[in-house]
């Protein structure tokens, strides 16, 4: 019978060596892998930023005519218009009439505090006549004091009552006046804000007037242009309607803040010697005293395009890649003009920096980045 033969112990270690050794292949090409698998830096189109002002280089910017005042016409009283008599465009006079309340019951109300007045009036007769006698004979002493006392005050009361009846009707009577539109002022009308059978309330706009006179030029200033637009600057303004004919202009006011969403500010220019052929809501150019280009030399601007704009909650901001480390950066910035295809940034940047100009919402602040140039780079031309 054959001995059957115990296993070997140098075959087992050898065993456990190659099956460490396989588990450590296995783990270095692991380690391999995960370090093959570390992602590239991600492309982003972004190009290098210069100050430049190229958007204020032009020698003016836009504007329009509008009167210098303008109100709107409306009731005192609550009402339904029974006729307008002027119509969108019109020339009116001051004191004109241009609509009319029903009248029905303003008249009636008349009628009815002025006979209140009336008999206000009679008590009022009576009761003098009654001091009157009263008074002499308590002289006299042919009636007693309480009675003359008793006089005195009716004759007060009726002389208090007659006072607020006159009141009264004064009042109906000024409330039928106002069943009737007049205009303020000599001026244009501009809008028509209610028609015919309807009704309004009292205060309820139903024209727009704007007055003759004075007419000013509207246009918006970005930050670093208002050094020449300061009050008291003078200019220059050409109409797009009246080629080759030039006006002298004066700013008269500057708002005192941005409009928060156009970061521009509002300036009136007054137009010196407007003729009778300068019309409201013409298009104009406004060329100040100190040119723009000096004005925007004062400050860093650079022109991006729109597709730039980012918002940090409801504030412009713009994708900054870090030189040092290749990172994006969100990066908050002064906007002082929009256009259709490009924006301006006064403050937030500085020359040379690299921006993202495409795909701002698909990137992350921190994200390690590639900087490519656009593939065509007159897309993106200001």
């Amino acid at each position: 019978m054959r001995q059957q033969s115990s296993p070997s112990p140098h075959r087992g270690f050898s065993r456990q060596t190659c099956a460490l050794a396989l588990a450590g292949v296995l783990a270095l090409a692991a380690c391999s892998k995960k370090e093959a698998a570390a992602p590239a830096p991600r492309p982003v189109v972004a190009l290098a930023v210069h100050a430049d002002g190229h958007p204020l280089q032009a020698a003016s910017l836009p504007g329009e005519v509008q009167a210098r005042y303008s109100t709107p016409l409306s009731f005192r009283v609550a009402g339904k218009i029974i006729e307008r008599r002027v119509r969108l465009g019109d020339t009116v006079k001051n004191g004109e009439v241009v609509a009319l309340l029903d009248p029905a019951d303003a008249q009636k109300n008349l009628a009815s505090t002025q006979a209140q007045l009336d008999a206000a009036q009679h008590n009022l007769v009576y009761a003098q006549q009654q001091f009157e006698r009263d008074k002499a004979q308590a002289k006299e002493n042919l009636i007693a004091p309480a009675q003359f006392e008793q006089t005195t005050n009716a004759y007060s009361s009726a002389l208090a009552q007659r006072d607020q009846a006159q009141q009264q009707a004064a009042l109906a009577k000024n409330q039928l006046q106002y069943t009737t539109l007049v205009a303020g002022h000599a001026g244009v009308i501009t809008a028509e804000q209610a028609d015919t059978g309807q009704n309004v309330s009292a205060g309820q706009a139903v024209y727009n007037l704007a007055w003759s006179g004075d007419v000013d030029v509207l246009c918006d200033v970005p930050e670093s242009a208002l050094t020449a637009f300061a009050v008291g600057q003078n200019a220059s303004v050409t109409l797009a309607a009246l080629p080759g004919r030039k006006f002298s202009a004066r700013v008269r006011e500057l708002s005192p803040a941005a409009d928060p969403q156009s970061r521009t500010w509002r300036a009136r220019l007054t137009l010196i010697d407007a003729g009778s052929d300068v019309r409201l809501g013409m298009t104009a150019d406004v060329t100040p005293a100190v040119p723009l280009a000096t004005a925007a030399a004062q400050h860093g601007v650079f022109t991006l395009p729109v597709t730039a704009l980012f918002h940090e909650g409801r504030e412009p901001a713009v994708w900054v890649v870090r030189a040092a480390d290749n990172t994006l950066e969100l990066r908050r910035v002064t906007v002082t003009r929009y256009y259709e295809r490009t924006f301006i940034v006064s403050a937030g940047l500085k020359d040379g920096e690299s921006v993202v100009l495409q795909g701002v919402h698909t990137v992350s602040a921190g994200e390690k980045v590639r900087a490519i140039a656009p593939l065509h780079p007159e897309d993106f031309a200001s």
